[in-house]
Parts: structure tokens; C-alpha cells; sequence
């Protein structure tokens, strides 16, 4: 019985529609975004590449449900080939081992030894505790919950309910639930008025929230607005690291402050390592992607063999990047990265 069921599974599209559950897909490696059913249909056809490969790996979460009943996760981190699309093999391992567990209804109970085998499984990661609150907060949204009750300590905290020395009483869940509200009930108001009057202590890990929204012009401006010029001080940087960062949802902002970090004499590794992961879509402009290319190249080699591989592992941006390994208009520097860059491989 096992094994004729798992020829007629093929995906993991397959196995979750079988067992009669909905579910979503988020990509949890770069941005924490929802694919498109559709999108992720085609990944799984293994007819498209993993739109955000990271280390060659696909890391993503699936959410599935039944009707009325609570939802169930997994954190999949799944090997990708030389073309980013995705190793079967490894996918159907997982399956295999799901199904001789919990046989054809993944939301069935699991035994303790059951879980701690599915726990050990190489291709099940857990994310870090910022990126697992903000996931619960777009679930959540995404399925019409409510808010986790720290959310409305940091409503009370950022309409100064409470005195700002009291942010020890906020917690992560609460303000990821807040930034994956900023449309309700005047919140992004509310954040706009308390952005400058923040602590440390409580708008870098608001800016590691923000990252993974989208954001409108109005709170994006007020977030570049922000960002220190005078980076002498060690504090000052890991702001402009946060501010970098929380504008990835804001392409025109990010592109303003990105361009700006890379035309400063004293670029460093960690802005560059930020662009590379959280704004690749800004390579899609041929003076930024070139400008980008002229900075790593003045890091150690390493740095730019490693940044180069990470972009160009990117499918939307593929193209253009291996373009750049024939443009002539380059300087010594970066001839003689990418010259190193054939000899290494």
C-alpha cells in the first residue's frame, strides 16, 4: 500500500492536495516572502529554478491545514543542482520518510520518537527566533488570526502608553505581529512618529522585522531618513546595517542608500554582504550591478568569489551577472577578480 501510494506522489504538492489540506509556500532564505501556487507548481515540476537560492539550497516553510482545524509547518531546506532547480531525490527521501510516519495525513499526531526522527532529518532546519516570530506573524495574517498578546504592549509602547525606558517588556512576536500589521488600525502612523525617538534597543530588532514587509514610500523616506552619515562609531554602522536592510521592501529608497554605500571610500564587507543578500533585485540596473562589482572586487578574493557565486546563483538576475564577465569597460581590479575567479574554479 505504501509503496503504491508513493508512486502516484510525485511532490509535495502532491502529497499535501492528497491528504485534503490547503496549504502555502514561504521562502524563508533571503526575504520571508509567500510563492505563488502556481510559481511554486512549476519549482516543483522542476520546470522553473528556485527564485531565492541561498548556499545551494532552497529554504522554505510550508503551511498546511485542514478546514477548521490548526495549521501544521515544515521547514524544508532542499539541495538545488548547477541550475537551481530542485534534486528530486532529497525531496522524495523526505516524503518517504513523512509518510512511513504519519502514513497519508501529515497533520495526524506524532509520537515522541516520531518527532525527534523527523527533527534529525537533514533536510528540516529551524529558523532563527527573528525570523520565525516574523513568519508567525504573516501566517497568522495570512490566515486571519489574531495577533499574539505582546502586540499590543508594542502598540501602547510606540503611542507612549509606557515610559520608553520600559522596552525590556516587549518581545520579538510582539513586534513582528505589529510590522506585519502597518496598515491596521493607523499603525504605520504610529511607527512614523515614534521612529526617531527610538531606542537602540528596540529598533534594531524593529528594523530586522520591517525587512521582510513591503513598504510604502512615506515609512521608507522616514527610514533612510534615519540612517547615520558618520559611521566613526562601531553602533553607527550596525544601524546603517539595520536601515539597509529593513529597506528591502522599498526598492527606490534601497537603491538611493545602497548606491550611497557603495560610493563611500570606506564601504564595508558586512553593507556589501546586505546588498548582496537582501537587494539583488537592484542588479537589474547596469550601473548599480557594475558599481556593486567595482566594490567587491577591492575585498579579498574570497569575499568576491563568494558574493559573485551568490548572485549569479540568482536566476532572475543570472543572465546579467555572467554578461558582466565579458564587459570590457571594467577596471584593472575587477578584470583581475574575475581573472581569479576562472583560476579558482
Amino acid at each position: 500500500m505504501f509503496w503504491s501510494i508513493m508512486q502516484a506522489i510525485n511532490t509535495l504538492s502532491d502529497f499535501l492536495e492528497t491528504a485534503a489540506t490547503q496549504f502555502q509556500v514561504f521562502d524563508m532564505g533571503r526575504r520571508i516572502q509567500a510563492i505563488d501556487y502556481l510559481a511554486f507548481q512549476q519549482i516543483e515540476a522542476l520546470n522553473s529554478p528556485y527564485p531565492y537560492p541561498i548556499q545551494g539550497h532552497a529554504m522554505m516553510a510550508l503551511v498546511f491545514w485542514k478546514p477548521n482545524e490548526p495549521h501544521f509547518v515544515w521547514f524544508l531546506k532542499l539541495p538545488l543542482d548547477e541550475q537551481g532547480l530542485l534534486q528530486p531525490a532529497a525531496r522524495t527521501q523526505f516524503m518517504q520518510q513523512v509518510m512511513e510516519g504519519l502514513g497519508e495525513d501529515p497533520t495526524k499526531a506524532l509520537s515522541k520518537e516520531q518527532q525527534q526522527k523527523l527533527a534529525n532529518n537533514p533536510l528540516i532546519f529551524t529558523p532563527s527566533q527573528q525570523k520565525l516570530a516574523v513568519f508567525n506573524a504573516k501566517v497568522k495574517v495570512s490566515l486571519g488570526q489574531g495577533a499574539s498578546p505582546q502586540y499590543e504592549m508594542v502598540v501602547q509602547y510606540l503611542s507612549e502608553q509606557m515610559p520608553q525606558d520600559n522596552w525590556q517588556q516587549l518581545g520579538m512576536q510582539g513586534l513582528a505581529d505589529f510590522c506585519a500589521r502597518l496598515e491596521q488600525h493607523g499603525n504605520k502612523q504610529l511607527l512614523l512618529n515614534a521612529l526617531p525617538k527610538l531606542p537602540d534597543a528596540v529598533l534594531d530588532p524593529l528594523l530586522g522585522c520591517l525587512e521582510h514587509q513591503q513598504l510604502d514610500s512615506q515609512l521608507a523616506t522616514a527610514l533612510q531618513a534615519i540612517a547615520p552619515s558618520d559611521l566613526d562609531e562601531a553602533s553607527a554602522q550596525h544601524k546603517l546595517h539595520g536601515v539597509l536592510r529593513a529597506l528591502a521592501g522599498n526598492a527606490d529608497c534601497a537603491s538611493a542608500l545602497a548606491t550611497q554605500v557603495l560610493i563611500s571610500p570606506n564601504v564595508d564587507i558586512n553593507s556589501l554582504i546586505i546588498i548582496a543578500a537582501r537587494h539583488w533585485p537592484l542588479m537589474h540596473n547596469d550601473d548599480f550591478r557594475r558599481a556593486y562589482l567595482e566594490a567587491i572586487a577591492n575585498q579579498s578574493q574570497s569575499i568576491f568569489s563568494q558574493l559573485f557565486a551568490d548572485l549569479v546563483a540568482i536566476p532572475s538576475i543570472r543572465a546579467l551577472m555572467l554578461a558582466e564577465l565579458r564587459n570590457p569597460n571594467r577596471s584593472e581590479q575587477l578584470s583581475n577578480a574575475i581573472g581569479n575567479l576562472f583560476k579558482g574554479a
